[in-house]
């Protein structure tokens, strides 16, 4: 056998005449050329497109393009830093349900854009809706960006225009009338919780994590400082969805009755206790709550609205108040869009406003109800809201 070595590259005749290539990878690593080539001069050809290809950037690890796709997302996922547990475990049921069946056994340079435009296409032809496509999507592409910056292919074959998109529609609003009929009827344990997400613009998860010593009632405020997240069926404390979730929100001076009526009637002990917990001192789990929510939706003679447009509710009541959109974010947490405003801050005085003004807006279409609803008051739906035959308006 002989052995020869040029600038970029080694050769290696075999026993059998044929010419082997070994070299190094951009990645550092030792590859070998897939075949063998029949003699030296068709090696050098080789080596010359292959070391040309690492200087364009186009060069391919033809040892892991092989892997399918299934094997590097998988891997994908388990080496993703920085995901929550919540959207892990969303990335790895995308996987599961939408990438993995149509496009697993696919080998990654396998995968070119007609492949994804007909998998795309056909989970919207079999009735998966347009934003979890969207998400697989975005799963999906993001897995190829990987891949391109490792060398794995060439090229991203995700390239639809507008595909990672989501354009959710646009979910109902609830009327003042329909936030005080839904807030009677649902049970009274969960009346606050009601009224918080709607005139606190509070989310779900951040409503389950607060404590009893997250209220200042002199003030009228409450500190979000962490969030519930359900996984199936396992319940964890985080941090809220974003940096900007850590606040402290101005609340109608009007609702300080119910919450000391709920925290002496239905809040955990103690001065950290849960402020809600189900009939069995458990966090409440969605499945559960949303029987709760139903019965409480059909009580008030509503239907369509979910428990997440109690909050889209409130921020649309604020925006009424004359909040700029800045404040609108800082009250909600929502990470701002535009770098610039990082450095913009929202004040106390203008989120204490924003709170006024609700309170103006619910006392002035609701009267005398708002404050029975503001004071802990049972009240009567029917009587209330019952039209000229009666029924519930």
């Amino acid at each position: 056998m002989t052995q020869g070595r040029r600038a970029f590259g080694s050769l290696r005749t075999l026993p059998s005449g044929r010419v082997q290539v070994r070299y190094i990878a951009p990645n550092g690593l030792r590859r070998t050329a897939p075949m063998t080539f029949p003699d030296e001069a068709a090696a050098k050809r080789w080596l010359k497109l292959c070391e040309a290809d690492m200087i364009r950037g186009t060069w391919v690890d033809t040892h892991l393009a092989g892997a399918s796709l299934a094997e590097f997302g998988k891997r994908w996922i388990d080496e993703r830093s920085g995901l929550s547990e919540r959207t892990r475990a969303l990335y790895k049921t995308l996987m599961r349900l939408h990438i993995e069946p149509p496009l697993g056994k696919y080998q990654l340079r396998q995968v070119d854009a007609g492949t994804v435009r007909t998998w795309r296409q056909g989970l919207l032809d079999g009735g998966l809706g347009p934003s979890t496509v969207a998400k697989s999507y975005r799963l999906l592409r993001s897995m190829f960006a990987t891949a391109v910056d490792d060398g794995i292919v060439a090229r991203n074959p995700c390239r639809i225009r507008g595909a990672a998109i989501e354009k959710p529609a646009e979910r109902p609003v609830l009327t003042l009338e329909e936030v005080g009929r839904l807030a009677e009827a649902i049970e009274p344990r969960y009346r606050l919780l009601v009224l918080l997400a709607v005139f606190g613009s509070l989310r779900w998860g951040e409503l389950l994590g607060l404590r009893k010593s997250d209220f200042d009632l002199d003030a009228a405020t409450v500190q979000v400082s962490r969030a519930v997240s359900e996984i199936g069926s396992k319940l964890s404390i985080k941090e809220p969805k974003t940096a900007a979730g850590v606040r402290r929100v101005s609340l109608p001076a009007s609702l300080v009755p119910a919450i000391r009526e709920h925290f002496d009637t239905f809040a955990e002990g103690g001065p950290a206790g849960r402020v809600f917990v189900g009939p069995q001192g458990a966090t409440p789990l969605r499945a559960n709550f949303s029987r709760v929510w139903k019965r409480a939706i059909a009580g008030a003679g509503l239907s369509g609205y979910r428990v997440h447009d109690l909050r889209h509710t409130g921020n649309h009541l604020a925006s009424m108040t004359g909040a700029s959109t800045r404040e609108l974010m800082g009250r909600m947490g929502h990470a701002n869009l535009h770098a610039a405003l990082v450095y913009q801050h929202r004040t106390a005085d203008r989120d204490r406003a924003i709170a006024e003004g609700m309170d103006a807006l619910a006392e002035a279409q609701l009267g005398t109800h708002w404050a029975r609803i503001g004071h802990g008051g049972q009240g009567e739906v029917a009587d209330e809201y019952s039209g000229p035959d009666g029924s519930a308006q």
